[in-house]
C-alpha cells in the first residue's frame, strides 16, 4: 500500500477469510499515528480523550493508506444491540453520530467501521458480495445479542455468511463475576465451556468462544480469526483493560 501523505505505512491485519473479490476489510494497530501517550501512537477514538487534531489526522492516514471509498461513519458505541444501516444513512450530516454497536451496507463506499480496544470486533461478509456488516461485541453487546441483531438486519441466509473475529482480550486475561457467567448461561447453558474458574473466586471468560456460540446458534458456521489477544500485546494492540486511559483501533469493512 502507498504511504499516507506525512507518515510511513503502516501495519494493518488484513482478515485471512474466504471473502469475495468486492470485500476489502482490515484492522487497524497502535503504530503508526500521531497521538502522544497514554494514545500512542495511531488512535481512531475521538472519545478517549486524546487531541482533536490528532485523532483527525489518524483517521486521515487510515483512510488514505487503506484507499477507503468515503469517510467511515464513526458511530457512538454503548455495548447495546442497535445496528446502523449504511445505506439509509449515506448522504446524511448528523449532528451528532449515530449510536450503534453494528453497521451494515449493501452499496459500494459505505464503511463500516467499529472501535475497539479489548472487545471483540467481528465482521461478516455475504459469500456473494452484496453484505458487509462489522459489530462491536463486548460482553454486554454479546449477551444482549448484537451478533444474532446484525445478522438478521443484513438479510442474508446465515448460510450465505461468513464471519471474521478480530483482536480482543484473551481469557488469560478477561477475569469477570459471576453475573457475567449466568446471563450466558441463562440463554445457553453450553456456554458454560467459555468460563473458566480462577482461584479469586471469579471466571476467566472466552470472547472467541462466546461469540462462536452465538453465531453458530444464529446459523452461521463459517467463522475465522480469533487469535489475537489485545492485552497481552502491549506494542501492536491498545487495551483498556491493561491501561486504562488508552487509544482505540479501527475494524473496518467495505464494498468496491
Amino acid at each position: 500500500m502507498s504511504a499516507p501523505l506525512g507518515g510511513a505505512p503502516f501495519e494493518v491485519i488484513v482478515p485471512d477469510w474466504p471473502a469475495p473479490p468486492a470485500v476489502r476489510a482490515a484492522f487497524t494497530l497502535r503504530m503508526g499515528g500521531v497521538s502522544a501517550a497514554p494514545f500512542d501512537s495511531l488512535n481512531v477514538g475521538a472519545h478517549v480523550g486524546d487531541a482533536g487534531a490528532a485523532v483527525a489526522e489518524n483517521r486521515r492516514r487510515v483512510r488514505t493508506q487503506l484507499r477507503l471509498p468515503a469517510e467511515p461513519l464513526w458511530l457512538e458505541q454503548v455495548h447495546g444491540t442497535q445496528v446502523a444501516d449504511l445505506d439509509v444513512l449515506s448522504g446524511q450530516a448528523p449532528a451528532a453520530p449515530p449510536t450503534a454497536d453494528a453497521a451494515i451496507a449493501r452499496r459500494a463506499g459505505n464503511v463500516c467501521v467499529m472501535q475497539v480496544a479489548d472487545c471483540m470486533p467481528v465482521l461478516f461478509a455475504a459469500r456473494d458480495g452484496r453484505a458487509v456488516a462489522a459489530a462491536h461485541a463486548g460482553w454486554r453487546g454479546l449477551a444482549a445479542g448484537v451478533l444474532e441483531a446484525t445478522v438478521a438486519r443484513l438479510a442474508v441466509a446465515p448460510g450465505g455468511l461468513i464471519a471474521w473475529l478480530g483482536p480482543a482480550i484473551g481469557p488469560a486475561h478477561f477475569e469477570v463475576g459471576g453475573e457475567v457467567r449466568a446471563a450466558f448461561l441463562a440463554h445457553d447453558a453450553a456456554a458454560a465451556q467459555a468460563f473458566s474458574p480462577n482461584n479469586r473466586g471469579r471466571w476467566q471468560c472466552d470472547l472467541g468462544t462466546l461469540a462462536r456460540r452465538r453465531l453458530e446458534r444464529a446459523g452461521v458456521s463459517a467463522v475465522f480469526g480469533g487469535d489475537w489477544c489485545t492485552y497481552s500485546d502491549p506494542l501492536r494492540f491498545f487495551s483498556y483493560r491493561r491501561d486504562g486511559q488508552c487509544g482505540r483501533m479501527a475494524a473496518l469493512i467495505w464494498l468496491v
